[in-house]
């Protein structure tokens, strides 16, 4: 009990010294809280929805995965999957039914507002278009106007209503794969569960049809209710008895709910898994962060523990009760980090409502074991961070009650740590070195994620050794021209090199993270910029914002406005398998395009002639796979084309799997044509137009021209095209910096937390110093050089670590023909320089409180 209420009291006496520390674990346990209970909420608000709109017994075409409404048929042909709308009589007659409703449903539509603006969620969601059943008005209510009757009517959800400024008697257009429509709203409905994300329109049946179905009497979903009779599965089974087993998909409501919550769950547990990755980060960052504190707290209670030690503690109990001390910080912060994170979901919440993925608080899920999980992993990582600096208190002789305050490093533990921390960075990056020699990208993958882990850890480990040279390297550009304030700043950093190196790794995981993923970043922008510069010979790039199909009557409008002034390479794409005469498979995405397509890009042929495709029944294929299928020019393979049939194909050319631009699987348009049927062939998803000589500008122009009825599509010249992918990347790395934030966020308390400590520790020393004629400004001035060498030695540590992660990431993406590397020098020296400015703002308290020391006190201070 005496252990405990020392503890306690200890605690208490420095709780101040210890809220930085317990930033971190808060920071850290509200990542992983708020992730878990905002994915915990997202799939009860989907369950809702997944629950009121199921059926009985639900029917759809065999092979659909998933919900048409949610996911929608036909994205490659621009047509839903169907089946015979005669079904509804037939399940009507089965014995235990009680209702039997129709559904047509698509995703592929394309809704234009009397503003020509394509009217489509900013989250990336589809716009589905629907006939207005019974199914809706279980999660639906019409708020304005009457549902769709009759020719050119549709109803609208709410959301999107609101969000382009729809309202009643409103002019749309409505273009599908069967035609370009002119409707009118008649109806607004609002959502009484959860929005989906989608914008919703709906007709009627016979309109649905016509609109999305080219007029033929066809549904793409059935939904039987039963009148209670039966259980679902023996509905199931007599549905299945009367229609055929394996004929059509057959789901009762169980199945069909599980199926969508494992859909919408594949989604969410990728960005779940990203989320606590970044949460798992911080983490670490703030172990760094809470070994500091309670070394220097142990550190600065010597005398105090010696005198502890003298009046009859044992080691034990001296170790029981620092532990204490990490065990009440990592219970208040995770406790605090468990409501913080549920003010994160929340917050998260209104982000996705505001985007148009409406969640509500009502459904706000947290689950018995996410503050558990929380409070666990809090007081876990502060214990275990805690336990190396206890165990050193422990050590602590009763002699050194009469010592001055500060406990020398072991000499020879470092020495240890050293050696370890050099033989893992050597392993680490012998691992890195190996991308570069190996053809193999999965072993490559593997060497990368190895040497990662083995030189992060080295690093980390023989940061300390490395203090005395990089700072004193520092110092001389630094520092030295200040005199003697930089002088004293120096040997400040340098006084205790394990604090120092600690202090830095923590700043140096964060960064070596943004070096790498710049580096990979900035030459896959590279790469897809040198194939479009040597590869690419066309002069326009056509296609949809959010790359879906170019519908047919677009592709007309391009036909029509190039006509005389070039050449159009429109490339159609579908699944298919592809069998070589050893057996080997491949499930493939094939390219299916008219011969102008030769010239449209150049493809990088390790074998044969590409344009030779285009001769016959003939394929190319790509090279890794003919390699390990013993493939080569002239042999027969057998392709199996998604929704038809199987062809005997001769390989024309193999090609080298490019970086962006061109699919090394590809056959002639001709070739698709004749072995699937018309309603099954896939849309373009990408059109090259190439203009006559010298007709650029005229091409251009009546390209633009053409394009103005249909805004969804872009037309993009070759530096356009550029900005695009450089955009696309940016704005990932953008989002992947943004997550980094928080891991240096972490890292900034940790220099803040290690100088305001090292003040307190040095308050005499301060006091003798201001004695002796140092003025409060170049005090200030001392601890803010400190900082920045201390925030510079590890932004140059782990700049030039991220820097070799960045260029073994780049080998791998080479073998898949990324071949080009860029070091993105501006990003690096703006984030050196940046350290800087963090060191700077991070000793800014800490000098402050410095500066205001009474000069006597700090003398007589202990």
């Amino acid at each position: 009990m005496s252990v405990l209420k020392t503890s306690l009291r200890s605690f208490f006496a420095h709780k101040w010294r210890m809220v930085l520390s317990g930033m971190a674990v808060v920071l850290s346990v509200a990542f992983v809280c708020g992730t878990l209970v905002f994915t915990a909420t997202m799939n009860t608000t989907f369950n809702a929805l997944f629950s009121v709109t199921a059926s009985n017994v639900m029917i759809a075409p065999a092979g659909q995965d998933g919900d048409a409404e949610m996911e929608g048929g036909g994205a490659v042909t621009g047509r839903p999957e169907t089946i015979p709308g005669a079904l509804v009589e037939d399940v009507s007659a089965i014995d235990g039914v009680d209702q039997v409703t129709g559904v047509v449903a698509s995703t592929s539509a394309v809704v234009v507002d009397d503003r020509n603006e394509s009217i489509s969620p900013s989250t990336g969601a589809p716009t589905i278009v629907s006939n207005w059943s019974e199914i809706d008005t279980r999660s639906m209510e019409v708020v304005e106007g009457s549902p769709p009757e009759g020719d050119g009517q549709v109803m609208v959800d709410l959301d999107t209503a609101d969000n382009n400024d729809l309202a009643l008697g409103d002019d749309l257009r409505l273009v599908t794969a069967f035609g370009d429509f002119s409707v009118t709203v008649s109806g607004i409905a609002e959502f009484e569960v959860t929005n989906p994300g989608a914008a919703i329109f709906y007709t009627d049946m016979p309109r649905a049809q016509e609109y999305l179905l080219g007029g033929t009497d066809e549904l793409t979903n059935i939904y039987v209710d039963s009148d209670g009779r039966i259980t679902d599965e023996a509905l199931k089974g007599d549905i299945a008895a009367a229609l055929g087993a394996d004929t059509y998909k057959l789901q009762t409501a169980d199945e069909y709910i599980e199926e969508n919550q494992d859909a919408i769950g594949e989604v969410l547990s990728i960005l779940e898994y990203i989320l606590l990755g970044f949460a798992g980060l911080a983490l670490l960052v703030g172990i760094f962060l809470i070994v500091n504190t309670f070394s220097m707290l142990v550190a600065q209670r010597t005398r105090e523990i010696g005198l502890m030690r003298a009046i009859g503690s044992s080691r034990r109990q001296v170790n029981r009760s620092v532990l204490i001390e990490a065990l009440l910080l990592g219970t208040i912060a995770s406790l605090v980090g468990f409501g913080v994170g549920i003010g994160l979901a929340v917050g998260l919440m209104a982000v996705m409502s505001a985007l148009g993925l409406n969640l509500s608080t009502e459904d706000l899920t947290i689950d018995w074991w996410v503050p558990l999980v929380g409070v666990v992993l809090g007081v876990l990582v502060t214990v275990i961070a805690a336990y190396i600096p206890a165990r050193r208190a422990g050590k602590i002789s009763p002699m050194a009650a009469l010592r001055d305050p500060g406990m020398p490093g072991d000499i020879r533990a470092g020495r240890i740590r050293a050696g370890i921390g050099a033989t893992l960075t050597v392993i680490g990056l012998a691992s890195l070195l190996g991308t570069a020699t190996t053809d193999d990208s999965v072993g490559a993958s593997g060497l990368l994620a190895l040497g990662i882990l083995a030189s992060l850890l080295g690093l980390v480990l023989v940061g300390p050794a490395l203090v005395g040279l990089v700072v004193r390297a520092l110092s001389v550009v630094l520092l030295r021209m200040f005199g003697p304030v930089g002088r004293l700043a120096e040997r400040n950093a340098l006084r205790n090199p394990r604090r120092t190196g600690a202090t830095a790794s923590a700043l140096m995981i964060g960064l070596a993270l943004v070096a790498g993923l710049s580096v990979v970043g900035s030459s896959m922008v590279a790469s897809a910029t040198d194939e479009i510069d040597n590869a690419l010979g066309a002069d326009y790039i056509i296609q949809t914002g959010n790359f879906t199909p170019v519908l047919p009557e677009v592709s007309r409008a391009i036909d029509e406005a190039v006509e005389g002034l070039g050449e159009v390479a429109p490339v159609h794409q579908m699944e298919g398998e592809i069998e070589a005469a050893d057996g080997s498979t491949e499930e493939i995405w094939l390219g299916a395009s008219p011969s102008s397509y030769a010239d449209a890009v150049e493809m990088n042929v390790a074998e044969g002639d590409f344009t030779d495709v285009y001769e016959g029944d003939a394929v190319s294929v790509a090279a890794d796979w003919a390699e390990t299928a013993g493939v080569g020019v002239g042999d027969e393979v057998t392709l199996t084309f998604d929704g038809g049939d199987a062809a005997a194909l001769t390989v024309a050319a193999v090609v080298n799997t490019g970086a962006t631009m061109s699919s090394a699987w590809n056959v002639s348009l001709e070739t698709m044509e004749s072995h699937v049927p018309e309603e099954r062939r896939a849309l373009p998803f990408v059109v090259f137009a190439t203009a006559a000589d010298g007709q650029q500008e005229a091409t251009r122009a009546a390209l633009e021209t053409a394009m103005e009825p249909y805004p969804q599509m872009d037309v993009r010249d070759q530096a356009e095209y550029k900005d695009l992918i450089q955009s696309q990347v940016g704005i990932l790395l953008n989002m992947v910096y943004g997550l980094l934030a928080l891991a240096i966020i972490v890292a900034i308390l940790g220099v803040v937390n290690t100088l305001a400590l090292s003040v307190i520790e040095r308050t005499r020393e301060i006091g003798l110093t201001r004695a002796i004629g140092l003025s409060r400004l170049q005090l200030r001035a001392m601890i803010c050089m400190e900082s920045i060498v201390i925030a510079l030695f590890g932004a140059l540590v782990g700049l030039g670590l991220g820097m070799v992660w960045g260029l073994s990431g780049q080998q791998i993406l080479a073998m898949e023909g990324m071949e080009v590397l860029e070091i993105p020098w501006g990003t690096i020296i703006f984030v050196f320089f940046g350290a800087a400015v963090v060191g700077l703002f991070a000793a800014l308290i800490p000098a402050f409180r410095a500066g205001r020391m009474n000069v006597l006190n700090a003398i007589a201070t202990e």
